[in-house]
């Protein structure tokens, strides 16, 4: 047990923490309701005059809906792609025996490792050559290249803690593999195939480099590329960087803070093990 002293250390700590992390975001949540004239002025608790312009400016004259589309299609269609793929894939390693299964483990990591930087031109010239460019699938398919890997890691690990005796047990009484799997461990397998829906999803939302590699006018931006892409005649608008920021950063916030407790048991749950 911790005495009083160490256990204010530790509040005073955590505060502190929270603070550091924190302090950015309401710092630009706040700045996005402060006129432009006043955006770099001493920093205060609350703006001088709160106003919607660069939130009207960002809908009316930016169209920031279309990147948002974007950004909705692009990474629900991957996450969709993924999860059932990754699923069956992850099953397959975590319950079938094989030759180089290990390996084949090994190399799906590996995968992750490299630098998106370096799949970029041949990403590019192969999606040029299928005349894939500034397209949907121009899109989805290369972020399968990172998504997928991710996918099938998490699943793995979740499967492996699964008791192979409700399967064992299910099969000596006549069902098949694939019955099995589809009443028996997608059930149990729902919560590990929920987290990491999520978290592909949220990949996907924040990822910039391909998309932006891959599309070439806004009418196929995503929202981190249009948000980098904002440009005013004479300055940049911060003020409608930081709107956008806002809106494209809700609907992940909203998503982490209902479904930060079944992330964690999935995440803690697909731990891989030898």
């Amino acid at each position: 047990m911790t005495n009083p002293g160490q256990r204010w250390v530790l509040v005073s700590a955590g505060v502190l923490l929270v603070t550091w992390v924190l302090f950015p975001v309401y710092w630009a949540l706040i700045a996005s309701f402060t006129p432009e004239a006043h955006l770099f002025a001493a920093p205060s608790l609350l703006p001088p005059a709160c106003i919607l312009d660069h939130y009207r400016a960002l809908f009316s004259e930016r169209a920031f809906w279309v990147p948002i589309r974007n950004s909705l299609i692009v990474a629900g269609t991957t996450t969709l792609l993924c999860v059932p793929l990754g699923t069956l894939c992850a099953y397959a390693i975590a319950r079938l025996h094989f030759r180089g299964q290990g390996a084949l483990l090994g190399v799906i990591l590996a995968t992750t490792m490299f630098p998106q930087i370096s799949l970029v031109s041949p990403l590019y010239l192969l999606l040029r050559a299928l005349r894939l460019i500034n397209t949907y699938p121009g899109v989805i398919l290369p972020y399968l290249t990172f998504a997928m890997p991710l996918t099938v890691w998490l699943l793995v690990g979740f499967l492996r803690q699964l008791p192979r005796e409700l399967e064992e047990a299910a099969m000596v009484d006549g069902a098949s593999r694939l019955r099995t799997v589809w009443e028996i461990v997608l059930p149990l397998a729902l919560p590990g195939i929920a987290t990491t829906a999520i978290l592909t999803f949220v990949y996907c939302w924040n990822e910039f480099l391909f998309a932006l590699t891959f599309t070439l006018g806004p009418e196929r931006h995503t929202v981190p590329v249009a948000l980098a892409l904002f440009r005013g005649q004479y300055q940049v608008p911060w003020g409608q960087i930081l709107a956008g920021a806002m809106v494209a950063t809700a609907p992940l916030f909203l998503i982490v803070l209902f479904l930060q407790r079944r992330i964690v048991q999935g995440l803690t749950a697909g731990a891989v093990e030898k």
